[in-house]
């Protein structure tokens, strides 16, 4: 066993092996956080402002959803693209992959395989029942159910 502190480089292959409680389930991309943003913490599902910025959301069925913030729960990003080292206005958005998404049932159960919208509970996702809305506002698939109440659920994430 080894203790670190700092940055570790490797030159070739870092192969993780029984990892314990570190997953690498997604691939994202990060993108800069509104300044009128309140947070952007791990599972919030955030949609784009007019700027082009990332915010979380606050209502149903938003055709601006982008995708849940990575590294919520067990699950951290494998793959972090467009990483700015020194910027601390920017998240890492799931693009692919497993993510753990905040979720809200209290507008109807969730079930494993249903799909997931963005909510009017800020940063939250909810089961997408309408499919006419749901079109163009889907940021994955529920891989566990939340029967009621707010909880954090692993997704797969599946922009539509």
């Amino acid at each position: 066993a080894a203790h670190f502190e700092g940055h570790i480089e490797v030159n070739g292959n870092l192969m993780m092996r029984n990892g314990g409680d570190v997953i690498l389930g997604d691939c994202a991309e990060e993108f800069q956080v509104s300044h009128t943003s309140m947070s952007a913490e791990p599972g919030s599902v955030m949609v784009l402002d007019e700027a082009g910025a990332v915010r979380p959301c606050s209502e149903a069925y938003d055709k601006r959803a982008v995708g849940v913030v990575s590294g919520a729960g067990p699950f951290r990003p494998a793959i972090v693209l467009d990483r700015v080292e020194s910027a601390t206005d920017r998240a890492p958005i799931a693009l692919m992959g497993r993510v753990c998404c905040l979720v809200d049932a209290t507008f109807a159960p969730v079930e494993a395989g249903d799909l997931l919208t963005s909510s009017p509970t800020i940063g939250h996702a909810m089961k997408a029942r309408d499919p006419v809305s749901a079109y163009g506002t889907v940021i994955g698939k529920a891989l566990q159910p939340l029967t009621a109440g707010r909880g954090l659920i692993p997704m797969l994430v599946a922009l539509q």
